[in-house]
């Protein structure tokens, strides 16, 4: 799968955003190492701590069906500006992706991808 082809996915998972109070869809697509494809969208509540974000969403299908080994994710969203991970989302990622696991956002027409060690050193692990 091309890294526009996950993108794709992503903006397909962005359609489902459920963001009624920063009107801001986030969209994701996490390819695992055997080749599947679990989507996420942004999950907003009024009490803002119980939001979910698109990146942990897609993690936690992933996870509840067993899957734990994953090469990338593809991030974007509604607005002007590319929507890179908060820092809950890193962590969580830190907790399943190895360090050389792909992030990839869309910024325009452009594609960035950093590695999770670039968007993360040093995270805290156990």
């Amino acid at each position: 799968m091309t890294d526009r082809d996950l993108i794709a996915k992503a903006k397909e998972a962005l359609k489902y955003s459920y963001s009624p109070y920063s009107h801001f869809a986030v969209g994701a697509a996490l390819l695992s190492t055997d080749g599947k494809v679990f989507t996420g969208c942004n999950i907003e509540n009024a009490s803002f701590g119980a939001t979910n974000c698109a990146e942990r969403t897609a993690i936690f299908k992933a996870v509840s069906e067993g899957i734990k080994d994953f090469s990338t994710i593809a991030v974007v969203c509604s607005g002007s500006q590319p929507a890179y991970p908060c820092g809950i989302c890193r962590q969580v990622m830190s907790e399943f992706f190895n360090p050389d696991t792909r992030i990839i956002v869309e910024d325009g027409d452009r594609i960035r991808t950093y590695t999770m060690m670039e968007i993360l050193p040093e995270s805290f692990l156990l």
